[in-house]
């Protein structure tokens, strides 16, 4: 069949390159324009155009898919089906109705559960035990439409939103190549989603990723673990962000008050509403990463995280 694949970050890139390989036509990739990105503010290709740039794949980036030109470059595609894996962006009913089998779209969620447009994150901030992944048909609806096929993943004790995305991508990938190949036998028909068990999953924002020391110690954890690698968990320390990678609670621990620090020689340990958690990794503003023990030697006293 003839694919138009849309997608922006890395994590599209397992399924782009899936279908690829296989018997399929990738004509096209849809991405969101180029966009400055990083401490300089450098414009820079979005991951899946600069695999488009390699592979020598014609690249559409409208700064919205229901502009005339692009709608009309999809149509002269001649499409039969439209993969998606995080585009970035509405796809309005115009583009919905051009390819012949529309448009499926890898969620990273077992619908309908976390709709919408961070599932990894919120289900690690939840404390899901298990999550998974879906490919539906994309309509109006935020997440709603019927789902092609799924699969289960657990969620580690120690998992990162990022350690499950890279499962959940490779996974997938292999997932939505299997739609899309039954929708190109016929074989494959939607199963409507439950009406039960919905639940939403709005962006994570750098606000959120603030660690709320007066947590018990459990959601400080399920908190950082979920922000990493991003926006990344953080605290307030003298009016500067201290940067946070995952913490561990510490039963063992000191006894201590919401975001009051111990330091000792070889550990730094931080008070929450109920046990003490031991700090990984820390990045004081301006400075690279480097291990909390070694941060904590640098310091004249014991700070106060706030």
């Amino acid at each position: 069949m003839r694919i138009v694949f849309a997608g922006t970050p890395e994590v599209a890139l397992p399924t782009l390159e899936a279908l690829h390989a296989s018997d399929h036509d990738v004509v096209a990739v849809l991405t969101r324009p180029d966009a400055p990105t990083g401490r300089g503010r450098k414009v820079h290709r979005s991951p899946v155009a600069a695999w488009a740039d390699e592979h020598g794949v014609e690249v559409l980036a409208p700064a919205k898919p229901r502009e005339p030109e692009f709608l009309e470059r999809l149509a002269e595609l001649a499409a039969d089906v439209v993969p998606v894996v995080a585009y970035g962006a509405l796809v309005p009913p115009a583009a919905l109705e051009i390819p012949r089998l529309g448009w499926i779209n890898l969620h990273f969620s077992l619908l309908p559960a976390w709709r919408g447009a961070a599932p990894v994150q919120h289900a690690v901030l939840n404390g899901d035990a298990m999550t998974g992944a879906c490919v539906f048909q994309l309509e109006q609806g935020l997440d709603t439409g019927p789902v092609y096929g799924r699969l289960t993943e657990p969620i580690g004790p120690r998992d990162t939103s990022g350690d499950l995305l890279d499962r959940l991508a490779a996974a997938g990938a292999r997932l939505t190549l299997d739609v899309v190949n039954g929708l190109g036998t016929g074989a494959l028909v939607g199963e409507p989603q439950p009406e039960d068990g919905v639940s939403h999953a709005p962006k994570i924002t750098v606000e959120d990723a603030r660690v709320r020391w007066s947590d018990p110690a459990f959601a400080v954890d399920r908190r950082v673990r979920a922000v990493t690698p991003a926006p990344g968990a953080w605290t307030d320390l003298d009016g500067q962000r201290l940067r946070l990678g995952p913490v561990v609670p510490d039963p063992e621990g000191p006894q201590l008050e919401p975001g009051q620090v111990a330091v000792a020689k070889k550990t730094v340990h931080v008070g929450t509403a109920t046990e003490p958690v031991l700090l990984g990794q820390v990045q004081p503003a301006g400075k690279k990463p480097m291990d909390a023990a070694s941060w904590g030697r640098g310091l004249q006293t014991a700070p106060r995280f706030a």
